[in-house]
Formats: structure tokens, sequence, C-alpha cells
């Protein structure tokens, strides 16, 4: 039996997918193939969010899946849609690593020793507009690019390959902001000069975890249904599933949702489990930072049902505060 798995290819995407892999034919004793899958997000120029959100970089993995051209996808969870795709299934959420942003800054200088006017590169309007939120005098620059060509925008950075300054395209920044996730995956959290705490930047939703995707009839029966496989690939997928992450990622993703924020809807959101407790905390900031709306629930209900309710009831209380005035929630 061969497992053949989906992939983007950049070197962050074809790392996780293959410390999955190596995962699944572990549990499963079967063999595993890598396919290759170029994305929209992997050819498109420009900004993220003019080039249609993070959706770019799943639906061509989502078409391979129902075109059986692979059996499972791995994704980065925050670059999933809150919509489902019918006949495929969130089958595994592994258990989440970091899921705080951190800075990357020339000489390890961390936020608040920036100077004025210093520039901070970075693509997402969640961290642009909660930047401009903590340090209103500093130069916020859109970047797009992997995460070792986002690095080598900072001089001085361990792991970069030049120290000329092209502007544009290395040395010309004094930091980015990037997921410490991200960097932990490949190798690269020398770089980091600050992990950046969620009092000042909460991650995006889903931000540090992963997503197993897979046709629906291949993969574990979720609780309170009958549908699914109890084949070897269901069970092996079913051994990488961890509840405390689904959990929480199932809040941030229900808030996302009832706030119909698209993907450059400035937004965070981060909720973690503790003790008998699931909690969320999000905030939806204005593009230019002089405004956001912040709070957070509890629940004690453990479920995903649990989960999806506290992330509306959160949604209800930021749209009862403003959040719908202050950003344009459907930005895509």
């Amino acid at each position: 039996m061969t497992v053949r798995i989906g992939t983007r290819a950049s070197k962050l995407a074809l790392t996780q997918t293959q410390q999955t892999a190596d995962q699944l034919a572990a549990i499963g004793g079967f063999t595993v193939e890598l396919v290759h899958i170029k994305t929209e997000g992997d050819v498109l120029t420009g900004s993220l969010s003019q080039m249609g959100g993070t959706g770019v970089f799943v639906a061509a993995l989502r078409d391979a899946l129902l075109r059986e051209a692979c059996d499972v996808a791995v994704h980065s969870l925050k670059d999933l849609p809150t919509g489902g795709t019918p006949g495929l299934a969130l089958a595994a959420t592994p258990k989440r690593v970091d899921a705080r942003d951190v800075l990357c800054a020339r000489d390890g200088i961390k936020l608040a020793d920036l100077p004025k006017g210093a520039s901070i590169g970075t693509g997402s309007p969640r961290r642009a507009a909660q930047l401009r939120a903590a340090r209103p005098d500093l130069e916020i620059v859109d970047i797009r690019g992997n995460v070792d060509t986002r690095l080598g925008r900072v001089p001085g950075l361990p792991g970069n390959t030049t120290d000329a300054v092209v502007s544009g395209k290395s040395c010309d920044l004094d930091a980015v902001v990037l997921a410490a996730a991200g960097l932990e995956r490949i190798g690269r959290l020398d770089a980091v000069s600050e992990f950046l705490e969620t009092d000042i930047m909460l991650p995006a939703a889903g931000q540090g975890a992963l997503a197993i995707e897979c046709r629906l009839a291949d993969a574990p029966p979720r609780p309170g249904s009958s549908e699914g496989s109890r084949g070897v690939l269901a069970q092996s997928l079913a051994a990488l599933e961890d509840t405390d992450t689904r959990l929480a990622v199932t809040a941030e993703r229900a808030l996302l949702a009832r706030l119909e924020a698209g993907c450059a809807a400035p937004v965070g959101a981060y909720a973690y489990r503790k003790g008998s407790m699931l909690y969320l905390e999000a905030v939806v900031c204005a593009v230019d930072g002089t405004a956001t709306v912040r709070d957070q629930r509890a629940t004690d209900g453990l479920t995903e049902v649990g989960a999806t309710l506290l992330g509306i009831e959160l949604a209800e209380i930021l749209l009862g505060q403003g959040a719908a005035d202050i950003a344009d929630l459907a930005a895509s």
C-alpha cells in the first residue's frame, strides 16, 4: 500500500509534509509518496489579499484530492478557508506548536527598541494592523515570498545568503514578522529577536497547527458521525489527532466564520485549553491601527459543538462592540 500525500513545493510545505508523512508511515506501516501540487499562490505575484487570500494555497490541493491525484493533503491550518469542501474531511489536527508571531530584526533589536521610522516587512493585514497599534511610528512594508526570502530582507540574520542591500530584494528592511511555527519547522529560530506575546499580537486563527485533509470515504469517523472509514489510513490519521488542538482551532475558525471575515481582514484569534475550560481571545483592528476591539470568553463545553458556540459567542460580542465599523471584515 502506498499513500500519496499532496503538498506545495515550498521549503516549509515540503518540510512539514515530510514530517507528517514519516509519522503516518511509521504508524500505518505503509509507504508514502509526496506529490508536488502547484497552487495559484505559488504562481501569482502581488499582495496576498489581492490574489484572493489564503485560499489560493489550498484550492489546487483540494482539487487534487477530489481527482484522486493524491490521497492526503497537508496544509498550514491558518491557510484553510472556514468553509469545507463537499467530499473532503479535515481528518486530523496534529498537536499544535508555538502559535505566536516573531520579530526578526537587525542586531537582535526588540519591537519596543526599534528606532522611530524603522521599516518592518509583513504581507499580513492582521500583523500590520497590530504593529501599527503597538508602534504607530514605524513604517510597515508589504512583502511577499517564502520564509528564506523574507528573512533575507533583514541584514545580518543567521542563514542569510547575501549582505548586499538591494531595494525590494535583500537587506533593505530593519525587521520582518513571521510565524514562530514556520521558522521552527525549517530550523531558523536563530533568526528570531523576539517572540511577540499575545497581548501585543494575537496570531491568525489556526496558526501553528496543521490540517490534514483526505476524501470523506477515507477519513476516520468524527464523534457522533457514522461516516468515514476503519481502514489503515483512517486509523493512522486518527492517531495523529490532538483533541485540544481540534477544540482550539474549531473555536477560532467559528469566530472567523461568524464575523464573515475574509483573508485580508485584520482579525487575530487564539484559543487554548486549561484544565476543564477552553479559553478564546480575539481582536479586530482598524487597518491603520488607530482602533481595536478585543475581548475574551471561556467555556466548559469541551466538545466541537461547545468550541463552535464559544467562537460564535465571542464574535457576537465583538460585533456588538463595533468590529464591523472599524474594519472591513469582508476583505478578501
